[in-house]
């Protein structure tokens, strides 16, 4: 028996992928310890593993990021992203670390699994801590000889010449793009007593040990120089919760009418990018349109259309097998769902990882509009 002590950025995408591997550790006989966000707790016990809080860093718990940092609202793109790694994503560290070692002190583990997004297992370890690996969150981000960066949305090439214009990209965002996200990393590990890192904070979620990709290899770019320590471990879908109690409607997904399915995900909530859009062009429709705002209340849309049914949060689990199609801004979640589904997806989106997630492949499942707001 092993003793695994999980440790995720407290945000649901960050923390829903790891649920079945939680679960799948505790079936097996090994011992799991979560340590994130208080908001998490119950879904974690559910797994079997125990939960350890976050003292002496930021739960933002139902908080929106907005709010808990005002500056964070004046920006978008990639100015936004930026802004999360360093207020949000490092700066957090100091504590999160310092919580890590307590929690060690009395629950001695063999191995930390992090998140991609959670940096501070790599550090811990260089300050005397347990092994770590990592369970991928989105799409594939390490860097290749054979692909552009990611988030760049643009195809992968393995020739002579691709390679260069890879290589070259990649300088680019390593060196220009995320410069000032470089230093701020550089500083959070000489606060944290680190000596400099000799490569990009960019690739500091790639554990040496192992790595954890919740997919399969044909649903990423092929990559010929691919970590030996990377092994693809299908979809991690967390399983519908026990006490789901349908709503009023849903004895209208019975009614034999083509039900679309549109979802805003979680990080990238603004309604009037997708939801909006999608319930007036439907609304004289005979379809039945079911709209998931990822938490925004459903007052906020206003008079919905007659053949509208709308819910902040929603189990995909049992809401998919009823679906005809999906429209969806690329959250990683989502998508993985509705393929498990065989549900057809149409995907818009252009911030995050979602360039990556919406890309057009020959022959792929989706309909990708690479746009972050689509006139429908």
């Amino acid at each position: 028996m092993s003793r695994v002590l999980f440790a995720t950025v407290p945000q649901a995408g960050h923390v829903n992928p790891g649920l079945p591997i939680a679960r799948t550790l505790v079936e097996r006989g090994h011992e799991v310890m979560w340590y994130t966000g208080q908001s998490f707790r119950a879904a974690i016990e559910a797994t079997g593993a125990r939960f350890a809080p976050i003292e002496n860093a930021v739960d933002p718990g139902d908080t929106k990021l907005d709010v808990l940092l005002p500056e964070r609202a004046k920006l978008v793109g990639l100015a936004g992203f930026k802004f999360d790694l360093k207020y949000f994503f490092l700066d957090n560290l100091p504590g999160q670390i310092a919580d890590l070692q307590h929690i060690l002190q009395s629950y001695t583990a063999d191995v930390v699994l992090g998140d991609t997004g959670f940096f501070g297992a790599g550090m811990l370890h260089e300050l005397g801590g347990p092994r770590w690996a990592t369970y991928g969150i989105t799409g594939l981000a390490l860097n290749s000889r054979d692909t552009m960066p990611f988030g760049t949305g643009l195809p992968p090439s393995a020739t002579a010449l691709g390679r260069v214009r890879n290589r070259l990209a990649t300088t680019l965002f390593e060196r220009v793009l995320f410069h000032d996200v470089q230093r701020h990393f550089q500083q959070t590990r000489q606060l944290l007593g680190l000596t400099r890192a000799t490569t990009s904070f960019l690739r500091a979620m790639l554990s040496p040990f192992l790595y954890l990709h919740g997919a399969t290899p044909a649903f990423e770019y092929p990559r010929s120089d691919l970590a030996p320590q990377v092994h693809f471990i299908g979809p991690l879908l967390p399983a519908s919760p026990s006490h789901f109690v349908p709503p009023a409607w849903w004895p209208e997904l019975h009614s034999g009418k083509t039900v679309v399915l549109v979802n805003q995900g979680t990080v990238a909530t603004t309604l009037d990018d997708l939801i909006v859009p999608t319930l007036h062009a439907l609304a004289d429709e005979d379809v039945l349109v079911i709209a998931t705002t990822g938490g925004a209340p459903v007052e906020s849309l206003g008079a919905l259309p007659a053949n509208a049914r709308v819910t902040p949060f929603i189990p995909f689990g049992a809401l998919l097998p009823h679906v005809d199609v999906m429209i969806t801004n690329g959250g990683y979640g989502g998508v993985q769902f509705a393929l498990a589904n065989g549900v057809p997806l149409i995907v818009a989106g252009t911030t995050e990882d979602k360039p990556e997630i919406a890309r057009a492949w020959p022959g792929a499942v989706p309909v990708s509009i690479l746009k972050q707001r689509p006139r429908l």
